[in-house]
């Protein structure tokens, strides 16, 4: 077992992995920049160091200055978290040249699942359910022409390498495919230094569901169901749940079958989601692997009684998995509370928090790094706490979160609490009829 852990993050995610660490008895290293200087996850790691100024292209992107911290500390192992650089290949491969373990997905792995075209080309070969489109990038604009016909209208136009829903476009007839080709292209060119695009038949009133899996060194893997995630803007996630209130046990089978197999054919190590698109027919298209722990893990956890940062250390220490498969016995929701105006189209809202109340009592779970008296940095993303809410019904895990919404206090920056308790009391939402179309009609009062 790992004697000490560096954490390449920062925020609830280093804080959240610093909390296993110690209840396995393994010392922690933090890294920050002076931005986070006051941060909890700097003050309950076992050791700190500062990696540079606040830009994250300086600091938590800075692959040398993490690597050093992590040989000047003597960490033997590094847990990327989520975001920054836990899905980089060339890192996960520079750990690896310097003997320390990167606590995911291999360099080869990464490449093989980060890029769209050649994750969609490998879960084909899977056997995997897959949306129609391109095999693999558009070539150019006649290509692009020639694949929306075949694929036929609408379409979606989705950059390679991307993320975040940049360098995403819907087209929904032939007149508009220029416009969104060039548009794309610049967006993803500008975002990830790559305009590669591929096409995928636009699916209509999807469903964003996700499987949970674990795979080990031995080629064999897990999968610890659904969540639902399909409440989104501008394709971010805003509130998650499991299990599903469209999921059936027919359906969840077949896609925890279906992510299973995904994880095995590469031979999948560490935490991992398989996304995937479902239709109004309860269809399922892989859409994406994220190679990493999700935003959203915590639901799992609460649903399946299962520490996924405690399983993804014990992986990367060459641990088998026990093999069998989790279905959640109870039902919990997560929302992100971010640092953001949503009576103001959700602007950021950086800034130092002047008072802060958590709600407690029975089911109810807080990952946040932040305090009263905390200063928000505009640095970074602007997610500040994860509220969940656990009960035996998804009526009880709602009725649970609008009283936790109600007690939740942070003072001194707008939240997005309101735009929770709003959504909580959404008939739409209530009776679990909603698509990744939610938020297009949804209006705060």
């Amino acid at each position: 077992m790992f004697k000490k852990i560096l954490i390449a993050n920062r925020g609830e995610i280093a804080l959240r992995v610093i909390r296993t660490c110690r209840e396995m008895g393994i010392k922690t290293v933090a890294v920050y920049s002076t931005a986070d200087a006051e941060s909890l996850h700097v003050r309950f790691a076992d050791e700190a160091v500062c990696i540079g100024p606040p830009q994250s292209s300086e600091s938590y992107l800075k692959m040398s200055n993490i690597i050093s911290a992590a040989e000047i500390t003597n960490a033997d192992a590094i847990h990327p978290g989520y975001g920054f650089l836990s899905e980089n290949a060339k890192f996960s491969k520079l750990c690896e040249e310097h003997h320390i373990k990167f606590i995911g997905a291999t360099g080869e792995m990464i490449d093989k699942m980060g890029d769209k075209a050649n994750a969609k080309a490998t879960m084909k070969a899977a056997g995997v359910p897959c949306v129609p489109g391109s095999e693999g990038i558009i070539l150019d604009f006649k290509d692009c022409i020639k694949v929306a016909l075949e694929t036929g209208y609408p379409v979606m136009l989705k950059a390679s390498a991307g993320g975040g829903g940049k360098g995403m476009r819907a087209v929904w007839k032939a007149e508009d495919l220029k416009d969104a080709w060039d548009s794309a292209r610049q967006e993803s060119k500008a975002a990830f230094g790559n305009d590669d695009m591929y096409m995928e038949k636009l699916i209509e009133e999807p469903r964003h569901i996700e499987i949970q899996v674990i795979g080990d060194s031995f080629g064999k893997a897990c999968h610890l169901s659904e969540r639902d995630c399909s409440v989104q803007r501008r394709h971010q996630k805003l509130t998650e749940e499991t299990p599903s209130p469209f999921m059936t046990d027919v359906l969840r089978e077949k896609m925890g079958n279906a992510a299973v197999l995904a994880a095995e054919f590469i031979k999948y190590e560490g935490a991992g989601t398989v996304e995937f698109l479902v239709d109004k027919h309860r269809n399922f298209f892989f859409m994406e692997m994220n190679t990493r722990i999700q935003v959203e893990h915590p639901i799992t956890e609460e649903v399946v009684n299962y520490d996924l940062i405690r399983e993804q250390i014990l992986v990367a220490a060459g641990v088998p998995i026990s093999g069998k498969n989790y279905y959640p016995k109870m039902h919990a929701i997560e929302c992100r509370i971010n640092a953001e105006d949503p009576y103001a189209n959700f602007r950021p809202a950086p800034g130092k928090i002047t008072t802060f109340h958590a709600p407690g009592g029975h089911g109810i779970r807080i990952d946040t790094h932040v305090y009263a008296g905390y200063m928000i940095p505009p640095n970074y993303d602007s997610m500040i706490a994860k509220l969940i809410t656990t009960a035996q019904t998804r009526e009880e895990a709602i009725n649970k979160m609008k009283r936790a919404l109600d007690e939740f206090v942070i003072e001194g920056v707008k939240t997005t609490i309101p735009f929770h308790r709003q959504l909580m009391d959404h008939p739409d939402y209530i009776s679990g009829n909603y698509t990744t179309k939610f938020m297009e009609d949804f209006v705060m009062k």
